[in-house]
Protein backbone atom coordinates (compact mmCIF):
# COMPACT_ATOMS: atom_id res chain seq x y z
CA UNK A 1 0.00 0.00 0.00
CA UNK A 2 2.79 2.39 1.28
CA UNK A 3 4.69 1.60 -2.42
CA UNK A 4 1.62 2.15 -4.28
CA UNK A 5 1.27 5.41 -2.86
CA UNK A 6 4.73 6.62 -3.01
CA UNK A 7 4.61 5.68 -6.76
CA UNK A 8 1.56 8.13 -7.42
CA UNK A 9 3.08 10.87 -5.24
CA UNK A 10 6.43 10.33 -7.54
CA UNK A 11 3.88 10.81 -10.65
CA UNK A 12 2.09 13.38 -9.55
CA UNK A 13 4.93 15.34 -8.62
CA UNK A 14 6.81 14.49 -12.04
CA UNK A 15 3.49 15.75 -14.14
CA UNK A 16 3.62 18.87 -12.13
CA UNK A 17 7.01 19.31 -13.02
CA UNK A 18 6.73 18.46 -16.74
CA UNK A 19 3.61 20.75 -17.03
CA UNK A 20 5.78 23.14 -15.13
CA UNK A 21 8.81 23.07 -17.46
CA UNK A 22 6.09 23.00 -20.27
CA UNK A 23 4.18 26.26 -19.05
CA UNK A 24 7.65 28.21 -18.61
CA UNK A 25 8.96 26.99 -22.33
CA UNK A 26 5.96 27.67 -23.48
CA UNK A 27 6.01 31.19 -21.78
CA UNK A 28 9.38 31.77 -22.64
CA UNK A 29 8.35 30.83 -26.77
CA UNK A 30 6.37 34.16 -26.73
CA UNK A 31 9.60 35.89 -26.36
CA UNK A 32 10.06 34.74 -30.10
CA UNK A 33 6.95 36.19 -31.64
CA UNK A 34 7.49 38.81 -34.03
CA UNK A 35 5.43 41.97 -33.99
CA UNK A 36 3.47 43.17 -36.13
CA UNK A 37 3.87 47.07 -37.21
CA UNK A 38 2.53 49.30 -39.54
CA UNK A 39 5.65 51.56 -39.31
CA UNK A 40 8.68 51.89 -37.19
CA UNK A 41 8.38 53.11 -33.79
CA UNK A 42 10.55 55.33 -31.48
CA UNK A 43 11.02 53.61 -27.48
CA UNK A 44 13.07 55.87 -25.84
CA UNK A 45 14.86 54.27 -22.55
CA UNK A 46 16.18 56.88 -20.26
CA UNK A 47 19.20 56.75 -18.18
CA UNK A 48 18.52 54.26 -14.70
CA UNK A 49 16.07 52.36 -16.50
CA UNK A 50 16.10 48.94 -15.15
CA UNK A 51 15.68 45.70 -17.23
CA UNK A 52 12.05 44.92 -15.00
CA UNK A 53 11.30 48.84 -16.31
CA UNK A 54 11.86 47.61 -19.99
CA UNK A 55 9.83 44.62 -19.69
CA UNK A 56 6.92 46.23 -18.60
CA UNK A 57 7.54 49.42 -20.77
CA UNK A 58 7.40 46.19 -23.72
CA UNK A 59 4.14 44.89 -22.73
CA UNK A 60 2.53 48.60 -22.47
CA UNK A 61 3.89 48.82 -25.75
CA UNK A 62 2.34 45.78 -27.14
CA UNK A 63 5.38 44.34 -28.04
CA UNK A 64 5.38 41.72 -25.56
CA UNK A 65 1.81 40.06 -24.20
CA UNK A 66 2.90 39.20 -20.73
CA UNK A 67 6.25 41.06 -19.23
CA UNK A 68 6.67 38.16 -16.88
CA UNK A 69 8.16 35.91 -19.51
CA UNK A 70 10.95 38.73 -20.20
CA UNK A 71 11.60 39.11 -16.72
CA UNK A 72 12.55 35.48 -16.49
CA UNK A 73 14.53 35.36 -19.47
CA UNK A 74 16.65 37.70 -17.51
CA UNK A 75 16.94 35.82 -14.84
CA UNK A 76 17.72 32.59 -16.53
CA UNK A 77 20.41 34.94 -18.92
CA UNK A 78 22.17 37.94 -16.39
CA UNK A 79 24.12 39.07 -19.49
CA UNK A 80 20.53 40.42 -21.08
CA UNK A 81 19.74 42.96 -18.63
CA UNK A 82 22.41 45.07 -19.46
CA UNK A 83 20.14 47.20 -21.23
CA UNK A 84 21.68 50.96 -22.35
CA UNK A 85 19.63 54.31 -22.47
CA UNK A 86 18.48 55.83 -25.38
CA UNK A 87 16.26 56.08 -28.21
CA UNK A 88 15.75 52.49 -29.87
CA UNK A 89 13.70 52.07 -33.42
CA UNK A 90 11.54 49.37 -33.40
CA UNK A 91 10.45 47.58 -37.15
CA UNK A 92 7.91 44.98 -37.41
CA UNK A 93 8.83 41.36 -38.22
CA UNK A 94 11.52 42.20 -34.71
CA UNK A 95 11.02 40.06 -31.54
CA UNK A 96 11.16 40.72 -28.19
CA UNK A 97 14.52 39.13 -27.66
CA UNK A 98 15.51 41.07 -30.59
CA UNK A 99 14.70 43.92 -29.43
CA UNK A 100 16.87 42.96 -25.78
CA UNK A 101 19.17 42.03 -27.61
CA UNK A 102 19.25 45.46 -29.49
CA UNK A 103 19.54 47.28 -26.00
CA UNK A 104 22.08 45.18 -24.99
CA UNK A 105 23.85 46.38 -27.75
CA UNK A 106 23.04 50.09 -27.02
CA UNK A 107 22.09 49.96 -31.33
CA UNK A 108 20.35 53.18 -30.92
CA UNK A 109 18.23 55.29 -33.53
CA UNK A 110 20.70 57.75 -35.46
CA UNK A 111 19.81 60.55 -37.63
CA UNK A 112 22.41 62.82 -39.55
CA UNK A 113 22.77 66.36 -40.23
CA UNK A 114 24.96 67.62 -43.13
CA UNK A 115 27.03 70.79 -43.15
CA UNK A 116 27.73 72.07 -46.67
CA UNK A 117 31.51 73.28 -48.02
CA UNK A 118 31.47 76.93 -48.63
CA UNK A 119 28.59 77.45 -46.09
CA UNK A 120 29.28 80.14 -43.40
CA UNK A 121 28.87 80.12 -39.59
CA UNK A 122 25.61 81.35 -39.56
CA UNK A 123 24.19 78.59 -41.88
CA UNK A 124 25.50 76.23 -40.09
CA UNK A 125 23.99 77.37 -36.63
CA UNK A 126 20.66 77.59 -38.48
CA UNK A 127 20.68 74.16 -39.73
CA UNK A 128 21.18 72.73 -36.34
CA UNK A 129 18.16 75.16 -34.90
CA UNK A 130 16.45 73.80 -37.69
CA UNK A 131 16.97 69.98 -36.92
CA UNK A 132 13.93 68.36 -35.41
CA UNK A 133 15.33 65.76 -33.67
CA UNK A 134 18.56 67.11 -32.00
CA UNK A 135 18.73 68.57 -28.86
CA UNK A 136 19.25 72.18 -28.81
CA UNK A 137 21.97 73.91 -26.21
CA UNK A 138 23.37 76.10 -27.83
CA UNK A 139 20.27 78.26 -29.77
CA UNK A 140 20.22 81.25 -27.72
CA UNK A 141 24.62 81.45 -26.98
CA UNK A 142 26.47 83.92 -29.04
CA UNK A 143 29.08 82.85 -31.26
CA UNK A 144 31.64 83.79 -28.51
CA UNK A 145 30.07 81.31 -26.17
CA UNK A 146 29.86 78.89 -28.47
CA UNK A 147 33.70 79.53 -29.27
CA UNK A 148 34.95 79.26 -25.01
CA UNK A 149 32.76 75.60 -25.01
CA UNK A 150 34.56 73.94 -27.54
CA UNK A 151 38.07 75.18 -26.23
CA UNK A 152 38.95 78.10 -29.02
CA UNK A 153 38.12 80.90 -26.49
CA UNK A 154 38.37 84.24 -27.92
CA UNK A 155 38.43 83.28 -31.90
CA UNK A 156 36.57 83.65 -34.89
CA UNK A 157 34.12 80.93 -35.54
CA UNK A 158 34.25 81.38 -39.42
CA UNK A 159 36.09 78.42 -40.90
CA UNK A 160 36.63 76.50 -37.78
CA UNK A 161 34.29 73.71 -38.37
CA UNK A 162 34.12 70.71 -40.75
CA UNK A 163 31.48 70.37 -43.43
CA UNK A 164 30.18 66.87 -43.16
CA UNK A 165 27.68 64.73 -42.51
CA UNK A 166 27.18 63.99 -38.91
CA UNK A 167 25.60 61.34 -37.40
CA UNK A 168 24.15 61.28 -33.98
CA UNK A 169 21.75 59.79 -31.63
CA UNK A 170 18.94 61.40 -29.56
CA UNK A 171 20.80 61.70 -26.28
CA UNK A 172 23.43 64.35 -27.93
CA UNK A 173 23.57 68.00 -28.21
CA UNK A 174 24.15 70.44 -30.90
CA UNK A 175 27.07 71.91 -29.28
CA UNK A 176 28.34 67.80 -29.12
CA UNK A 177 28.20 68.40 -33.00
CA UNK A 178 29.72 71.66 -32.86
CA UNK A 179 32.83 69.91 -30.85
CA UNK A 180 32.79 67.05 -33.26
CA UNK A 181 32.85 69.55 -36.44
CA UNK A 182 35.20 72.08 -34.55
CA UNK A 183 37.77 69.26 -33.53
CA UNK A 184 37.79 67.01 -36.70
CA UNK A 185 38.57 70.64 -38.39
CA UNK A 186 41.31 71.05 -36.17
CA UNK A 187 42.51 67.25 -37.30
CA UNK A 188 42.03 67.58 -40.79
CA UNK A 189 44.07 71.36 -40.99
CA UNK A 190 46.90 69.49 -39.13
CA UNK A 191 47.08 66.57 -41.53
CA UNK A 192 46.93 69.04 -44.86
CA UNK A 193 49.13 71.50 -43.21
CA UNK A 194 52.00 68.61 -42.37
CA UNK A 195 52.30 67.41 -46.49
CA UNK A 196 52.24 71.07 -47.49
CA UNK A 197 54.08 71.87 -50.92
CA UNK A 198 57.23 74.42 -50.29
CA UNK A 199 57.65 78.29 -50.38
CA UNK A 200 54.19 78.67 -49.84
CA UNK A 201 52.92 82.54 -48.69
CA UNK A 202 51.50 81.27 -45.40
CA UNK A 203 52.63 81.52 -42.19
CA UNK A 204 50.63 79.74 -40.35
CA UNK A 205 47.97 76.92 -40.63
CA UNK A 206 45.20 79.75 -40.13
CA UNK A 207 46.22 81.69 -42.97
CA UNK A 208 46.08 78.64 -45.33
CA UNK A 209 42.51 78.04 -43.85
CA UNK A 210 41.52 81.19 -44.71
CA UNK A 211 42.87 81.05 -47.74
CA UNK A 212 41.30 77.44 -48.37
CA UNK A 213 37.92 79.38 -47.48
CA UNK A 214 38.41 81.49 -50.58
CA UNK A 215 39.10 78.40 -52.71
CA UNK A 216 36.49 76.79 -51.05
CA UNK A 217 33.94 80.16 -52.62
CA UNK A 218 35.30 80.61 -56.05
CA UNK A 219 34.74 77.47 -57.77
CA UNK A 220 32.19 74.80 -57.42
CA UNK A 221 34.05 72.49 -59.98
CA UNK A 222 36.84 70.28 -58.01
CA UNK A 223 39.13 69.88 -60.77
CA UNK A 224 39.63 73.37 -60.62
CA UNK A 225 40.59 73.75 -57.39
CA UNK A 226 44.17 73.66 -57.53
CA UNK A 227 44.23 75.65 -60.48
CA UNK A 228 42.25 79.08 -58.54
CA UNK A 229 45.11 78.31 -55.28
CA UNK A 230 47.78 78.23 -57.84
CA UNK A 231 46.72 81.88 -58.99
CA UNK A 232 45.86 83.34 -55.62
CA UNK A 233 49.32 81.96 -54.41
CA UNK A 234 51.37 83.65 -57.48
CA UNK A 235 49.33 87.00 -56.32
CA UNK A 236 50.36 87.12 -52.90
CA UNK A 237 53.84 85.93 -53.86
CA UNK A 238 54.07 89.09 -56.45
CA UNK A 239 52.25 91.43 -54.29
CA UNK A 240 49.44 91.81 -55.88
CA UNK A 241 45.52 91.84 -54.63
CA UNK A 242 43.90 89.06 -54.61
CA UNK A 243 40.48 90.89 -55.70
CA UNK A 244 38.00 88.47 -54.85
CA UNK A 245 34.34 88.79 -55.12
CA UNK A 246 33.57 86.35 -52.53
CA UNK A 247 35.16 88.52 -49.80
CA UNK A 248 33.59 91.44 -50.71
CA UNK A 249 30.34 89.78 -50.05
CA UNK A 250 31.48 88.35 -46.60
CA UNK A 251 32.46 91.90 -45.76
CA UNK A 252 29.11 93.11 -47.12
CA UNK A 253 27.06 90.89 -44.75
CA UNK A 254 23.18 91.70 -44.46
CA UNK A 255 24.15 94.28 -47.06
CA UNK A 256 24.47 91.75 -50.21
CA UNK A 257 21.48 91.53 -52.07
CA UNK A 258 22.92 89.34 -54.63
CA UNK A 259 25.02 91.10 -56.66
CA UNK A 260 28.17 93.59 -56.37
CA UNK A 261 28.20 97.39 -57.56
CA UNK A 262 31.30 99.28 -58.12
CA UNK A 263 30.18 101.17 -54.92
CA UNK A 264 30.93 98.04 -53.11
CA UNK A 265 34.03 97.64 -54.84
CA UNK A 266 35.66 100.36 -53.90
CA UNK A 267 33.88 100.27 -50.41
CA UNK A 268 36.73 100.35 -47.49
CA UNK A 269 36.19 97.07 -45.61
CA UNK A 270 38.46 94.16 -43.40
CA UNK A 271 37.12 91.76 -46.36
CA UNK A 272 37.28 93.72 -48.87
CA UNK A 273 40.31 92.40 -51.41
CA UNK A 274 40.28 94.76 -53.84
CA UNK A 275 41.32 97.20 -51.32
CA UNK A 276 43.20 95.58 -48.90
CA UNK A 277 46.84 93.35 -49.37
CA UNK A 278 47.76 90.14 -48.72
CA UNK A 279 44.35 88.17 -46.95
CA UNK A 280 41.00 88.85 -45.41
CA UNK A 281 41.37 88.82 -41.07
CA UNK A 282 39.44 85.65 -41.31
CA UNK A 283 38.54 82.70 -43.20
CA UNK A 284 34.75 83.21 -45.00
CA UNK A 285 33.18 79.81 -45.14
CA UNK A 286 33.91 76.28 -44.04
CA UNK A 287 36.31 74.70 -46.94
CA UNK A 288 36.63 71.17 -47.20
CA UNK A 289 39.29 68.53 -46.99
CA UNK A 290 39.87 69.18 -51.20
CA UNK A 291 39.99 73.00 -50.79
CA UNK A 292 42.22 72.66 -48.05
CA UNK A 293 44.75 70.30 -49.83
CA UNK A 294 44.27 72.41 -52.94
CA UNK A 295 45.32 75.60 -51.14
CA UNK A 296 48.23 73.46 -49.60
CA UNK A 297 49.30 72.01 -53.33
CA UNK A 298 48.37 74.34 -55.91
CA UNK A 299 49.27 73.87 -59.24
CA UNK A 300 52.36 74.87 -60.59
CA UNK A 301 51.92 77.64 -63.38
CA UNK A 302 51.83 81.33 -64.72
CA UNK A 303 47.84 82.44 -64.76
CA UNK A 304 47.14 85.20 -62.63
CA UNK A 305 43.32 85.82 -63.81
CA UNK A 306 40.17 83.59 -64.40
CA UNK A 307 36.84 84.48 -64.39
CA UNK A 308 33.77 82.67 -64.45
CA UNK A 309 32.67 81.47 -68.00
CA UNK A 310 29.33 80.58 -66.94
CA UNK A 311 28.78 76.90 -66.86
CA UNK A 312 30.00 77.04 -63.26
CA UNK A 313 34.12 76.84 -64.59
CA UNK A 314 36.59 79.46 -65.30
CA UNK A 315 38.84 81.23 -68.05
CA UNK A 316 42.33 81.45 -66.79
CA UNK A 317 44.79 84.00 -68.10
CA UNK A 318 48.18 84.84 -67.81
CA UNK A 319 48.20 88.51 -68.56
CA UNK A 320 45.62 91.44 -67.83
CA UNK A 321 45.35 91.76 -71.82
CA UNK A 322 44.18 88.18 -71.82
CA UNK A 323 42.11 88.44 -68.84
CA UNK A 324 40.12 91.33 -69.99
CA UNK A 325 39.36 89.88 -73.48
CA UNK A 326 38.03 86.63 -70.93
CA UNK A 327 35.87 89.09 -69.26
CA UNK A 328 34.43 90.59 -72.33
CA UNK A 329 33.81 87.40 -74.01
CA UNK A 330 32.07 85.74 -70.45
CA UNK A 331 30.84 88.05 -68.85
CA UNK A 332 30.21 91.58 -70.92
CA UNK A 333 27.89 89.24 -72.98
CA UNK A 334 26.56 86.91 -70.53
CA UNK A 335 24.87 83.79 -72.11
CA UNK A 336 21.16 83.53 -71.44
CA UNK A 337 21.71 79.85 -69.72
CA UNK A 338 24.74 81.93 -67.06
CA UNK A 339 25.33 79.45 -63.97
CA UNK A 340 27.99 80.25 -61.40
CA UNK A 341 28.22 76.27 -60.38
CA UNK A 342 28.35 73.32 -62.27
CA UNK A 343 25.46 71.69 -64.17
CA UNK A 344 24.19 68.96 -62.02
CA UNK A 345 25.36 65.43 -62.54
CA UNK A 346 22.35 63.12 -63.98
CA UNK A 347 22.70 59.55 -62.78
CA UNK A 348 21.15 57.68 -66.18
CA UNK A 349 19.93 54.78 -64.11
CA UNK A 350 18.25 57.41 -61.44
CA UNK A 351 17.45 60.28 -63.56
Amino acid sequence: MLRKLLISVICVLVLAVSGSALWVWQGLNTLDIPVALEEPVLLDVPSGTGFGQVARMLETEGFLKDSLWLRIHGRLNPEVVQVKAGEYEIVSGMTPRDIVLKMVAGDTKQWSIQFIEGWTFRDMRQALANSKRLKKETTDWSDEAIMEAVGAEGEHPEGRFFPDTYAFTGSETDLDLLRRSFERMERVLAEEWGNRAEDLPYDSPYEALIMASIVERETGAPHERGQVAGVFVRRLQKGMRLQTDPTVIYGMGDRYIGRITRKDLRRHTPYNTYRIDGLPPTPIALPGREAIHATLNPEDGDTLYFVARGDGTHKFSRTLSEHQKAVREFQLNRRSDYRSSPAPVVNEDNP
